[in-house]
């Protein structure tokens, strides 16, 4: 996997996945569960460019899990395809925020998925959002 993403206020965050072979299952399509993992490094790429980075995060206390996810797959994606993925930030409560993803193949809607993600400290118990998480998110909204 090979990615690289930049900033589209219109959209929130946007990153770049390129299908390599490993991400493909038996048929010829990406694996479902490689989705996630796609995902996962597109709203990391998003928090490093709010100022909430994991190393940030952690050096601070903080860590951000998924408590829920919902997904949905509209069409199959493959070798060497171009993946877009949107990231956007749709809400942020006292310790939780809900993102919106979806990858995109040209204008053709692969995947989407939304996630509920929960700030812990650093021994696994729920916190409040860091200070400035909010007004940072807000950007990709």
């Amino acid at each position: 996997m090979s990615s690289a993403s930049a900033l589209r206020p219109e959209v929130g965050h946007e990153t770049e996945i390129i299908v390599r072979f490993g991400d493909l299952d038996p048929y010829n399509h990406v694996n479902h569960a490689r989705y996630l993992t796609f995902f996962e490094s597109a709203r990391i790429e998003a928090l490093d460019e709010m100022g909430f980075g994991m190393n940030a995060m952690a050096a601070a206390g903080y860590q951000i899990v998924l408590v829920d996810l919902h997904a949905e797959f509209h069409v199959p994606a493959g070798l060497h395809d171009r993946l877009r993925i949107d990231t956007e930030v749709i809400e942020v409560k006292r310790a939780t925020s809900r993102w919106r993803q979806t990858a995109w193949r040209g204008d053709e809607k692969v995947v989407s998925l939304e996630v509920k993600a929960a700030f812990v400290g650093m021994e696994g118990r729920p916190v409040r959002a860091p200070d400035g998480f909010e007004a940072a998110a807000a950007r990709f909204g």
